[in-house]
């Protein structure tokens, strides 16, 4: 039995924080709980960090922007990030990432205080695609939002080119075979040259403007991460997603092409596809961020 475990925290104004602990294959997956003063049954949005990120970085904002206007949010990292356990870190596992989020959906259903059967899934980067894959088997799930959704690995594995792409695959069947026994192999999370995940001009300082002065982070990721990556492409899946969808592309983003999103959007039965002009991390901060939040929070108004 899955169960959301919380310890309390002090309350704020409109909203109170929680961290919040539940238990994905063994492995223990750490949040925050918004949970907002009114209404009583408050419908809930599961929201998860993007491509080799934590739930510290950028998303809080959105979870008390929802938290205020009356929606319980659960905001938790996934295993290998942030506070959540697992090893290895830093590995980007959709198998695993999938297996968390409706680990954590579980969870959150079973919270009293919340409306079940008002559940929204919350997406940024890669975890609005698993978000999309989640939502097109899962008919409990109320809407979706995506933002910049990154919706097939093969693409992303693929970025830079071909010969770029196999280089990245091979470092993953070195780490596959070393980390048995030698510890992993690693490449860049974001870097502008070489195999890195993202090497989009920008995508480095987007990771950095996202931490506080107090944070660490690795920039690497292991590097078999690119063979789970290679086969995963929720754009397959979006024709299955029959609940209200709302996607969020931006015209200058280079790591999930605004075209990709708006293809995405066409495919499925209801989904609301919104341009906006930014690239893969804009939508953290400034104007851009509440542009965001006012379209998203005026979709989940009118579907929860």
């Amino acid at each position: 039995m899955k169960r959301l475990l919380v310890e309390r925290e002090p309350s704020r104004f409109e909203f109170s924080k929680v961290r919040a602990r539940f238990r994905s294959d063994d492995t223990e997956c750490v949040g925050w709980l918004y949970r907002p003063d009114r209404p009583v049954d408050a419908p809930v949005v599961v929201m998860a960090p993007g491509f080799a990120a934590e739930r510290r970085w950028g998303l809080p904002a959105y979870a008390e922007r929802l938290a205020e206007r009356g929606y319980a949010v659960y905001l938790f990292d996934y295993r290998g990030f942030g506070d959540s356990r697992g090893e290895p870190r830093g590995l980007v596992s959709p198998k695993r990432q999938l297996a968390d989020l409706r680990a954590a959906i579980t969870a959150v259903r079973r919270l009293d205080g919340i409306d079940e059967n008002r559940l929204a899934l919350w997406g940024i980067s890669l975890s609005a695609g698993h978000a999309v894959r989640v939502a097109a088997e899962d008919t409990g799930v109320d809407a979706v939002v995506g933002v910049t959704p990154l919706l097939d690995g093969r693409s992303l594995v693929l970025s830079g080119g071909v010969v770029t792409g196999l280089k990245r695959v091979a470092a993953g069947v070195r780490d596959r075979l070393q980390s048995i026994a030698l510890g992993d192999h690693t490449l860049p999370v974001a870097d502008e040259t070489g195999t890195a995940a993202f090497v989009q001009p920008g995508t480095r300082a987007g990771y950095l403007d996202l931490l506080d002065s107090d944070d660490a982070w690795d920039n690497e990721l292991p590097a078999r991460s690119f063979l789970s990556l290679l086969r995963y492409r929720p754009v397959g899946t979006v024709g299955d997603v029959t609940c209200p969808t709302l996607l969020l592309g931006g015209t200058r983003d280079e790591v999930a092409s605004a075209d990709s999103v708006s293809s995405a959007a066409g495919k499925m039965p209801n989904a609301t596809y919104v341009s906006l002009p930014t690239d893969h991390f804009g939508v953290y901060h400034g104007e851009t961020f509440e542009q965001v939040v006012g379209h998203a929070t005026a979709f989940l108004d009118a579907n929860l």
